[in-house]
């Protein structure tokens, strides 16, 4: 990964996925590791509208215990899911 090419609009974001809540780090870390500099411009979107939001939010809705605002939260943590679980 050359540094040079993330944009500070990216690192931004990569530096606010870093939760330091357990829960959360094992969908956020995955991602950013593997996915989200290859992502293209709307799932990169979908993304930042995650790291923007507060932590019990993201816990109800990772937990399944909410629904996010828009179906397109729920596909895409359900797509995280996806990646660290299988």
């Amino acid at each position: 990964m050359m540094s040079e090419e993330i944009t500070l609009e990216e690192r931004k974001v990569i530096y606010r996925a870093r939760r330091g809540l357990k829960e959360i780090d094992v969908y956020f870390d995955p991602y950013v590791k593997q996915y989200y500099l290859q992502a293209d411009a709307e799932e990169k979107a979908l993304f930042k509208e995650l790291v923007d939001q507060e932590d019990p939010d993201l816990l109800d809705w990772f937990m399944e215990v909410a629904e996010p605002p828009r179906p397109e939260l729920r596909a895409f943590i359900l797509k995280l899911k996806h990646y660290v679980h299988g």
